[in-house]
């Protein structure tokens, strides 16, 4: 029996991801790029690395802070390298900021308008939930990678021949 070893990139120690035909073995169902993306995004660049129909993972380089974001529907990030903080605020009006009809991630205007939820300090390999109804907003004080699942929208950068392709 082969023995396999997994090796977690990071954003400072990655290598250039690369096809491989899938035999529907586990091992080969990896994060190839997500390192390569963030590292060459600028800080809360939304670049779709995986779309499966309407929905879609983004890599994200987390540095500094975001401004404010919310959704119509519920989405989750995980932290693939360093630490990341999520400030929730549970929205007054959220059909005023994220229409209902309105799919993947908004920009909110301004300071979000509502009760302050908390805060949720994430290192690698948490999850959290980013609700639907909640504007949140994310901070890192050292560059980190974070991974979103949401519906494509606006903020999606989709450069599938950029990312796949060099």
């Amino acid at each position: 029996m082969s023995e396999f070893v997994t090796r977690f990139g990071s954003l400072g120690d990655h290598e250039k991801g690369h096809i491989e035909i899938i035999n529907d073995n586990p091992k080969y169902y990896v994060f190839s790029n997500v390192f390569e993306v963030a590292n060459a995004s600028k800080p809360y660049e939304k670049v779709a690395v995986a779309k499966n129909l309407e929905y879609v993972i983004e890599a994200i380089r987390a540095e500094g802070d975001s401004g404010w974001m919310a959704a119509s529907h519920d989405e989750f990030c995980i932290v693939m390298d360093g630490e990341v903080q999520v400030e929730l605020v549970k929205l007054d009006h959220p059909d005023a900021v994220a229409p209902a009809d309105k799919d993947g991630t908004v920009a909110v205007e301004g300071t979000p308008q509502g009760r302050r939820m908390g805060a949720i300090r994430l290192r690698r390999g948490h999850q959290a939930l980013l609700p639907k109804g909640a504007a949140y907003r994310f901070s890192s004080a050292q560059p980190a990678v974070l991974i979103q699942q949401t519906i494509v929208g606006d903020l999606t950068i989709q450069k599938w021949a950029e990312i796949c392709f060099n």
